[in-house]
């Protein structure tokens, strides 16, 4: 067995991604235990904290998506508790969740994302939805792309071709939040940039791209088997490949990021990146984009899982940890 100890991989939550997070759960789990570490997996219930203080691991693994699993709340408890856990912090968690706030501070560090607006369902409904509507059609144009400003895996999230497809868009966007970005669509090759740093600073992996077949990369293409071929390493030429990893190296910089990241992307005709979104608590299952860029990489999941782990155990904790004197 591992010297790391027990670790907990926390995983479900009562998000709608509750179901891809206990798939991503097992699979760390699994690959944990395969290099030898001691692994409880646990969902985040109200059995959580007692467990935590009364046993405490040597380091957790947050593998819940959406709210609450990447806004930082939970990394926020954990902390209090004094339980070292990988990942980023809920200062960074909370930034880099909101997807505009995200966009704007990516964009101020010099990576281009696409021009957007942002709009609250009370604002929607209150100033007349079609006459909003076609102002923002005016300023972006179409294609649109329409998603919720919070949560993953898609859900929600719509691209607009039409001026009559937008209402729909806009209900189905609000079904998973109160606030909407409709942001340009940027034609061009989706990729996904993973960035991992188990101690020696971060560094970008192998750009992962994303061919679905229906040609959109939605809740169904992401995890349905076989709906989506997936290139590692992407199909880019030397110089746009570097160009993604230093996009998402600024992305993760950024937003103060910390041992795992990653960040998708489209690349344009012209080879340019532009920053979509990132990711602190990315998917590990089977048709993850994660786990196949350590794969392309020739890394093993458990042992980078083992390796932030173990970097987390060894971190300083941080001064709200009630233990500390």
């Amino acid at each position: 067995m591992s010297d790391l100890g027990r670790v907990l991989v926390l995983a479900g939550g009562l998000s709608h991604e509750r179901d891809v997070s206990l798939r991503s759960g097992r699979r760390v789990s699994e690959a944990l235990r395969a290099v030898g570490v001691d692994v409880e997996e646990r969902d985040a219930d109200a059995g959580l904290i007692p467990a935590l203080q009364d046993d405490p691991p040597s380091a957790v693994f947050p593998l819940l998506h959406g709210v609450a699993g990447e806004d930082g709340a939970l990394r926020e408890v954990l902390d209090l508790l004094g339980v070292p856990y990988a990942g980023s912090t809920p200062v960074a968690c909370r930034s880099a969740f909101d997807k505009p706030v995200a966009k704007t501070i990516v964009a101020a560090a010099g990576v281009h994302t696409p021009p957007s607006v942002v709009l609250p369902h009370e604002i929607f409904r209150e100033l007349g939805a079609q006459t909003v509507l076609e102002r923002i059609v005016d300023r972006l144009g179409l294609p649109l792309v329409v998603k919720p400003t919070r949560g993953g895996s898609a859900l929600g999230c719509s691209v607009v071709r039409g001026i009559p497809e937008l209402p729909a868009a806009m209900v189905s966007c609000f079904a998973y939040g109160d606030v909407a970005l409709l942001e340009r669509h940027i034609a061009g090759t989706e990729v996904s940039v993973t960035v991992i740093d188990t101690g020696e600073g971060p560094r970008a992996l192998p750009a992962v791209e994303i061919v679905p077949d229906s040609g959109i990369y939605d809740y169904a293409a992401r995890y349905n088997a076989g709906a989506t071929e997936f290139v590692a390493p992407a199909r880019l030429t030397d110089e746009t490949a570097a160009a993604c990893a230093e996009a998402a190296l600024a992305a993760h910089r950024a937003l103060d990021l910390r041992d795992l990241s990653r960040t998708d992307l489209i690349v344009d005709s012209d080879g340019i990146p532009w920053f979509l979104e990132v990711n602190v608590a990315p998917g590990m299952t089977e048709t993850s984009l994660v786990p196949l860029a350590f794969e392309s990489a020739g890394l093993d999941l458990g042992v980078v899982c083992r390796e932030l782990l173990d970097s987390a155990a060894r971190r300083p904790r941080p001064a709200t940890d009630p233990t500390s004197s």
